[in-house]
């Protein structure tokens, strides 16, 4: 793969605020208003998960921008209140609202994804998908993710190259199946990749709902599906403007080696902290940033 197109790829993990990750990935005396500046000096791009319950205070969002580089991107989830409560109905005032409370994002903001319950069916939700694609505005690229098979239809991949939204690929294969390459309806709808390793989620919690596992190291590895979604990737990467692959820590059990794991596949590196990085002071982070 040439340098031109490894600049198209950004991989980066589904949201960076999680409290497994301190002593793993953040240094365990890193205060969590710093995590995002010292995950954004190791990926390149995240997923802005808070956005799904609501949107950002302003002067959160410009520390955001204010905290990574200059060539860091977020994208962000549409806020439930659209897509799970209104199920895209009616929604006109909610979107336009999300939208002025995340201008000052903008200048780093390069996909919002619309992320759609389960029971949201073309039976009843045909009429307001199509209604709600048509009036996005054009200024703000999306992705959606239907996570219906009812919508894997020739005319709803139709639908969204009329109106350029990019069809997510996500990967939520069941972690028995961990083994077998992950075969989707993959249909390419716009001139970017959406693509989210998010594996199964019925590993996150036991019966009683206590979560089951600490997301600090890889705990099952899926060499097929890397390997299956590295070669997806390089083969259309020529047609391509940018692809965005975003990883949930339920993938593999730490988001973090996940990201680089991909990437190494791909013929790039992401290194992830070293052991010296994570137990620095304070002081001698900020030292070592002025060197940098």
């Amino acid at each position: 793969m040439n340098l031109t197109d490894q600049k198209k790829i950004r991989i980066g993990a589904c949201a960076w605020s999680f409290e497994d990750w301190r002593g793993t990935f953040y240094p365990s005396d890193l205060p969590d208003s710093q995590w995002l500046e010292f995950y954004a000096n190791h990926f390149p791009a995240v997923e802005i998960d808070s956005t799904f319950y609501a949107a950002p205070a302003e002067n959160t969002i410009r520390r955001w921008v204010e905290m990574t580089p200059a060539t860091f991107r977020f994208t962000c989830k549409l806020p439930r209140e659209i897509t799970h409560a209104c199920r895209l109905r009616d929604c006109r005032a909610e979107l336009n609202s999300f939208l002025r409370a995340i201008a000052p994002l903008a200048p780093k903001l390069r996909v919002i994804l619309i992320q759609l319950p389960p029971s949201f069916a073309p039976k009843d939700g045909k009429p307001a998908l199509r209604a709600f694609l048509a009036q996005l505005p054009r200024d703000f690229r999306f992705a959606i993710e239907f996570r219906h098979a009812g919508w894997h239809r020739p005319q709803i991949v139709g639908l969204l190259e009329k109106y350029r939204i990019c069809w997510v690929w996500a990967d939520t294969t069941p972690l028995n199946e961990r083994n077998l390459a992950p075969f989707e309806f993959l249909p390419r709808t716009a001139d970017f990749l959406y693509l989210r390793l998010l594996g199964d989620y019925a590993t996150k919690y036991d019966v009683d709902g206590g979560h089951v596992h600490r997301y600090e190291k890889l705990l099952w590895k899926r060499e097929a599906a890397l390997e299956s979604w590295s070669l997806k990737i390089e083969r259309h990467l020529s047609e391509l403007r940018n692809v965005w692959a975003f990883v949930s820590n339920h993938f593999e059990g730490f988001a973090p080696e996940t990201c680089q794991r991909l990437a190494s596949r791909l013929g790039f590196d992401l290194p992830l902290p070293s052991e010296t990085e994570k137990t620095l002071s304070d002081q001698d982070r900020s030292q070592l940033d002025l060197q940098l």
